[in-house]
């Protein structure tokens, strides 16, 4: 599946900040800074450099214009279709912008992804006409789809708007998010607990939303290291908070059920980023609060 509802599985591109509701690349970021300082100019008002410049200094030590290229990464899909994608280059869309495009949708992909899986079963010696296969492979493309749903979710979309001042910079914590995730390297489940922190700077997240979050980029083929981060970064996108924290502890099946076959073994990654990377304090508090009862 090169392209869903006009995304390029394929292509490199960064979440939008939903904050700035922009779609700006750390590329684009580093080079309008550089141009700034050659030319002496300040910052517009406004614009998303001099916000990142305003950024305060402990989301600074972590540089978020670096952190956000983590997300340029195949499991980010948000680069609209162009003429160069594959199935694209006599595409008219591309060159007259006032035509209506309309990209197959996901659904519509149900027909090949269904063939694939018969070929699968096929490929393992069964036979995909007999009675209780008939509709396994329909019934396999459906369940797909819906475990890479996020490939369908942007954060911009999920947090509608559900960001709302307040004056407040105590922290705030949500743990034990159930998560469920597809393993890239061998297509089988892993899924866990995700807790998440931040310390709000006059702007907080609907509590609901961080549970979102997490179901935009757990429901995608997945490492643990790197969902780990995105959640951290998305959160700081959203709402510029003095620093964020993300704790997952997963159980992988590609470690339970083959491999070395370690039932009981589970993996534990975080992401401390501002204030919880750089005060040890700080990020003490967060810990005992999600281990604690």
């Amino acid at each position: 599946m090169a392209a869903v509802n006009g995304k390029d599985l394929n292509s490199e591109a960064a979440v939008p900040p939903s904050s700035l509701i922009r779609r700006v690349s750390s590329r684009s970021i580093r080079n309008s800074i550089s141009e700034e300082k050659e030319n002496g100019d300040a910052p517009q008002k406004g614009s998303f450099v001099g916000k990142y410049k305003k950024a305060p200094e402990a989301l600074k030590s972590f540089n978020l214009a670096d952190a956000e290229s983590e997300l340029e990464v195949p499991g980010t899909p948000m680069t609209p279709r162009t003429s160069t994608t594959p199935g694209h280059e006599n595409c008219t869309f591309h060159h007259d912008l006032e035509l209506d495009h309309r990209p197959p949708t996901r659904e519509a992909l149900l027909p090949d992804m269904a063939n694939s899986y018969r070929l699968l079963l096929t490929g393992l010696g069964e036979d995909p006409e007999r009675a209780g296969l008939l509709k396994t492979p329909e019934r396999a493309a459906k369940a797909m789809l819906f475990f890479t749903k996020g490939y369908d979710q942007s954060l911009e979309e999920v947090l509608n708007n559900a960001i709302f001042d307040e004056d407040t910079d105590e922290m705030v914590v949500v743990k034990d998010i159930e998560m469920f995730s597809m393993c890239e390297h061998h297509l089988v489940p892993f899924y866990g607990k995700v807790s998440i922190g931040y310390l709000p700077q006059g702007k907080i997240l609907g509590l609901s939303k961080l549970a979102r979050i997490v179901e935009i980029f757990s429901r995608r083929l997945q490492v643990q290291e790197r969902l780990t981060k995105q959640i951290a970064i998305a959160v700081t996108q959203a709402v510029r908070p003095a620093g964020v924290a993300v704790v997952i502890e997963g159980v992988h099946m590609c470690m339970v059920m083959r491999g070395v076959q370690k039932i009981n073994s589970k993996t534990v990654t975080s992401t401390m980023l501002g204030v919880f990377r750089d005060d040890p304090k700080t990020r003490e508090e967060f810990l005992n609060l999600v281990h604690s009862k």
